[in-house]
């Protein structure tokens, strides 16, 4: 058989990326090696861009159940130290309180819907590429068949046969001086504060944060509730300079227990969840921090953990993968149609590698800044004396958030939004904003005249076969720009304050042949 795009892995990943593909007018083939989606818990929310990406497509009401608007959380943390973000006033750390699970399933409903081949229990064994298209090798249950599609993506995790079989190597570090304990178990009602959620242990008189690394002299231990009422939460520890862990044989529960008792210097009564699971119990030894050196190799794309992988610290993996098949998709979409200007799909590479590297980066400082030593403890009264200042607190909530992303435009635009994510509008239009919303939910490329000037769409006339004009209405002075112009991943190709005159004509016709090719 043949496809135009076959997505390797069923993940959240790939399952959105075949949503954006459908989306932009193509089928795509997604291949996943488990039968049925996977009950183990894993990540337990979403927090930063990634949030209002999925918002931006109409994903908030069937990810949460309920209408309106995700909404930024007055404190997070880094490494364990609380940041107070009730002062920032461009709070950037919107989050989503969702299971994993629930975002596969909403997401595979979601593409089905829309049309996308998923074929459970199909796992690839082997590609060769040639000029023209990949030929894939693929094991099912009916038995062994190929498929010849024009490109593949690799969505398939940290150890990506797509990546391994593409010849792309998969730089980085092994830090294999710690291990890490989880589990889902129920904490005694009466150590825990009912208002605040934090955990009283009177001896040796400690009370802990929840949500947050809370570092302690034996190592690190770390609590929250999995849904509110529920009962159960995940604890985890971190713990240096102990004995290997055997990681050949399953982790129990009294494994938990002890660990949680050495990091604590005391007992905490935990005990195993009573009600239905699947229940989660890990045990991880060190952490990995790799990123490919390539996002593309000719037909081959790498996406999520298979280019990418960390420290689940601050939980960035599900956020960031999610960000690259939003970006992804729509270049890969204009390639199959064949009016990509040359070189969009290799932006991919160019804008999502140096975000990547960013998160390894801050990742890597936060375990850094857990380990339990005297050096490392000055450095936290440091820090923690830097971010009294609210200016750190918000660069600090922008990297973990990934607001401070400003891709390069690749033309000469000068105007500050150019290569940032939308701003928010709806305070500012009287007219317009429920088309501009439709047509970015649809993933289409938006041209927005925000004067209700027209000159802007006539003068974008051979591009109204790609690129969707809205002339929208505002009596508010204070706007960002007067017109913008949106790629359907959120972020601004252009934008600018004068809508007439030959020299908006001109850098509006650069960014539209930049980015969705020449002129029909």
């Amino acid at each position: 058989m043949t496809a135009d795009v076959t997505i390797v892995g069923g993940g959240p990943n790939g399952l959105l990326l075949a949503c954006e593909l459908r989306l932009a007018g193509v089928r795509p083939l997604l291949l996943e090696q488990l039968h049925t989606r996977s009950a183990v818990p894993r990540a337990n929310g979403l927090v930063g861009r990634v949030v209002q990406a999925l918002e931006l497509r109409g994903l908030y009401e069937p990810l949460t159940g309920r209408s309106g608007h995700a909404q930024p959380l007055p404190f997070y943390q880094f490494s364990g130290l609380p940041l107070d973000l009730r002062d920032l006033p461009d709070n950037p750390l919107h989050a989503l309180q969702v299971p994993q699970a629930r975002i596969e399933q909403v997401l595979e409903e979601r593409a089905r819907e829309l049309g996308v081949e998923i074929r459970r229990g199909h796992e690839l064994t082997a590609l060769h590429e040639d000029d023209d298209a990949v030929t894939l090798d693929i094991r099912a249950p009916q038995g062994a068949y190929r498929v010849r599609t024009r490109y593949l993506v690799g969505a398939d995790g940290g150890h990506s046969t797509v990546r391994k079989q593409a010849g792309i190597a998969f730089p980085g570090t092994t830090d294999d001086s710690f291990a890490s304990r989880a589990g889902h178990a129920v904490i005694p009602d009466a150590l825990l504060d009912p208002a605040t959620g934090e955990l009283d242990l009177p001896e040796p008189g400690m009370r802990l944060r929840p949500y947050t690394h809370n570092r302690l002299p034996g190592g690190v231990l770390t609590f929250a509730m999995m849904q509110p009422g529920s009962g159960i939460h995940l604890v985890a520890t971190f713990e240096w300079d102990q004995p290997p862990a055997d990681d050949s044989t399953p982790m129990t529960f009294d494994e938990l227990r002890a660990s949680a008792r050495r990091v604590l210097g005391a007992d905490l009564p935990l005990s195993p969840p009573t009600t239905p699971g699947p229940h989660l119990l890990r045990r991880l030894t060190g952490t990995n921090s790799r990123q490919a050196d390539a996002y593309r190799a000719g037909r081959v794309l790498l996406l999520g953990d298979a280019a990418h992988v960390h420290s689940a610290v601050g939980g960035p993996g599900l956020n960031l993968g999610m960000q690259d098949a939003i970006n992804l998709g729509w270049k890969l979409a204009a390639q199959i149609h064949g009016w990509a200007p040359p070189g969009l799909l290799d932006t991919y590479h160019s804008e999502r590698a140096p975000v990547s590297r960013r998160v390894l980066m801050q990742t890597r400082a936060q375990m850094a800044l857990m380990r339990p030593a005297a050096d490392i403890t000055a450095a936290r009264d440091l820090l923690t004396e830097l971010l009294d200042d609210p200016r750190n607190r918000a660069r600090i909530a922008a990297l973990l958030a990934g607001t401070d992303i400003r891709y390069d435009m690749g033309h000469d635009t000068g105007h500050p939004l150019a290569g940032r994510w939308l701003p928010d509008l709806r305070t500012h239009i009287t007219d317009g904003w429920e088309q501009i919303a439709e047509r970015l939910g649809a993933a289409r490329p938006v041209l927005v005249d925000l004067t209700g000037n027209s000159a802007t769409a006539e003068a974008a006339d051979a591009w109204t076969d790609r690129v969707d004009v809205i002339i929208a209405r505002s009596a508010d002075r204070s706007l960002p720009a007067s017109a913008i112009l949106v790629r359907p991943d959120g972020y601004l190709a252009w934008a600018t304050d004068d809508t007439a005159g030959q020299s908006m004509r001109h850098h509006m016709h650069e960014a539209l042949t930049t980015w969705f090719g020449a002129a029909a």
